[in-house]
């Protein structure tokens, strides 16, 4: 798995866990809805200020959101 397969799987995890539609993420983010359906899909790959913004939305440290990510 790549890496933006890993914070696919991140952000959907994260974002279960709280059972927030892609919706409710994409407004704490300041993000559209699609743009979210598309990270959480791997069809994205995101820039550091986005990966910030749904940190940011998620109330985490962008650290926290990549934590057990890895390159490879």
């Amino acid at each position: 798995m790549n890496v933006y397969e890993q914070l696919a799987t991140r952000i959907r995890k994260l974002r279960h866990e709280k059972n927030w539609s892609q919706e409710e993420l994409a407004d704490r983010a300041g993000l559209h809805r699609t743009y979210i359906s598309h990270i959480e899909n791997a069809k994205r790959e995101i820039s550091v200020e986005t990966l910030c913004k749904i940190a940011r939305g998620f109330e985490i440290k962008p650290s926290e959101l990549m934590m057990g990510i890895e390159s490879g």
